[in-house]
């Protein structure tokens, strides 16, 4: 695949020998493997023009500089599975593809959880420090079985669910929450689905396994602390922030919490954080992924990656947008932005679990490849649970892993557009539908929702009011608005028939809370009030 003469790797972090066996045993390339560890960024940035592929781990930062110096770079390889020390907009921008290992650590992180909490049940760092210093003492550190408690389990992607299946072969119950977790995946994997206050609600002990994003943020708080059963035991070794660390220190202090277990922190090296000052608490230093094997792995995982890439032109696990050919990139990145607005825009319809999800292609589009709109419409699916992590390579792969059914159809038929896409979502319950077009001049509008024609701009803040079409109603929402100082900008309707069902689409200058949609939503013949954030 590749034309190079010779294909120069840098390797700029300390990584496991086994792991790089792939690229050192590479026949068919010609691989020119250089490792040269512990670089400033000046150095870097002086050594890596002549290189085309730069893996690291987590010590190195590969800054904007780094890669506008990267010259020659086709790939940047992260040998683990968060990017945080890669500038990923830097990278893109010059066309360099970023790989991780996503499923390396799994077990190494499932299993350190695993750990976590059956030594917070059984007070084995306590007991050992204080026998360590001279003491036997046994009445002080009376432990809890894991038999017959329950487990509650927060974010059930690969590390939750591995962490749910070995706490059922401890003969524990386990509840679950996940955005998209279903009652059939849920009943595959054992455990019982319910919301977040249902799980803490239920639980004897509670793991939390979802990546740091704004609706995960301080997810177990003071709040939930109160809902929670006395004694309860928090064990969090997936990032640092997920669970309040004030909120945390103040519900051990008062009793309410048994115990914390835990791997990661806001701050970090965290060696004077005020949770390691109390006796209930025990920590390790980030430690999740800290294992021979789990090293090795995802080593071999990036080895593999750049490989392939070099051989086919593809790689297993991006992180970024891939280089796209002009030709394709030219017809449909004006779909790009369209595509993830309705995406964005049809998740926010409903709060349950999707299990389906068709798109649709009409018109001059059906004619193109429309593989990447498919992937920018799912990142918009995703991105509010998924944030950052998700972008338009990756986003297939997560929306698979998840257990949700993507379906494509073109037709040349558009319905009087000249390009038309439509992004229906199924859950359990319920059917929801956009439908979106770009007209010349004006932009990316939004054309239809469910069942009704609408002309909509998808940005900002917007309204989507479902009622009953009579005399008023509009008047009415409007004055419910303005008594809660929220102006409206723009406004749509659509309706079947006259006096039936109909929608109002209205553009907002600002965010709008759940208290004021409940206050909008007690008007006579108003049936659902939904908040979109574009």
């Amino acid at each position: 695949m590749t034309s190079l003469d010779q294909i120069n790797i840098l390797i700029a972090d300390p990584l496991s020998e086994d792991g790089i066996f792939p690229l050192r045993e590479e026949k068919d390339l010609n691989l020119n493997v250089v490792v040269d560890t512990g670089l400033s960024q000046e150095e870097l940035i002086a050594k890596i023009g002549d290189f085309h592929v730069l893996l690291v781990r987590s010590q190195t930062t590969v800054t904007p500089e780094v890669i506008k110096a990267a010259k020659n770079l086709k790939l940047i390889g992260r040998a683990g599975v968060g990017v945080d020390n890669i500038d990923l907009q830097a990278a893109t921008e010059h066309g360099v593809i970023v790989v991780n290992a996503p499923d390396g650590n799994t077990n190494s992180a499932a299993e350190h959880s695993i750990a976590m909490m059956t030594s917070l049940a059984r007070y084995i760092p306590q007991a050992y420090n204080s026998l360590k210093n001279g003491k036997w003492d046994r009445k002080s550190y009376v432990g809890v079985e894991l038999k017959n408690k329950t487990l509650g389990v927060i974010g059930m992607g690969r590390i939750g669910a591995e962490v749910a299946y070995r706490a059922k072969g401890q003969r524990m119950k386990v509840v679950a929450y996940d955005p998209f977790l279903t009652e059939e995946r849920a009943k595959e994997l054992g455990v019982t689905k319910g919301t977040v206050d249902e799980v803490v609600a239920a639980a004897d002990f509670v793991t939390v396994h979802t990546p740091l994003l704004p609706e995960t943020r301080n997810i177990i708080n003071k709040e939930r602390f109160a809902i929670m059963k006395d004694g309860v035991r928090i064990i969090n070794c997936a990032r640092g922030g997920i669970v309040n660390e004030d909120d945390l220190y103040d519900a051990i202090k008062e009793g309410k919490v048994a115990g914390a277990a835990l791997d990661v922190f806001i701050e970090e090296p965290a060696t004077d954080n005020k949770l390691l000052t109390l006796p209930q608490v025990i920590a390790t230093p980030h430690l999740g992924a800290s294992t021979i094997e789990a090293q090795e792995s995802v080593a071999v995982d990036v080895s593999n990656d750049i490989i392939k890439f070099f051989t086919t032109g593809t790689v297993t696990n991006p992180v970024n947008m891939p280089s796209i050919p002009k030709e394709l990139l030219a017809q449909v990145e004006p779909f790009f932005e369209l595509a993830e607005k309705l995406g964005t825009f049809v998740t926010q319809l409903t709060t349950e679990p999707v299990k389906e999800i068709n798109l649709s292609y009409a018109g001059d589009v059906a004619n193109y490849d429309v593989r990447p709109l498919t992937s920018n419409a799912l990142k918009g699916l995703l991105s509010k649970n998924h944030g950052n992590h998700v972008n338009d390579v990756n986003a297939r792969y997560l929306t698979e892993r998840i257990g949700v059914k993507i379906n494509e159809h073109k037709t040349t038929t558009a319905k009087g557009f000249t390009s038309l896409i439509t992004i229906e979502i199924k859950t359990a319950n319920e059917v929801h539908s956009v439908a979106g077009t770009l007209l010349n001049g004006l932009g990316a509008r939004i054309v239809k929702v469910e069942d009704y024609v609408v002309d909509v701009t998808p940005e900002g803040h917007l309204l989507y009011i479902r009622n009953t079409d009579k005399p008023g109603a509009i008047g009415r929402v409007a004055t419910k608005l303005a008594e809660k100082d929220i102006n409206i900008a723009t406004m749509q309707v659509g309706r079947a028939q006259v006096g039936g069902k109909a929608v109002m689409m209205l553009s907002v200058d600002n965010e709008v809370t759940a208290e004021d949609l409940n206050f909008v939503a007690e008007l006579t013949n108003i049936d659902e009030v939904k908040a979109i954030s574009l």
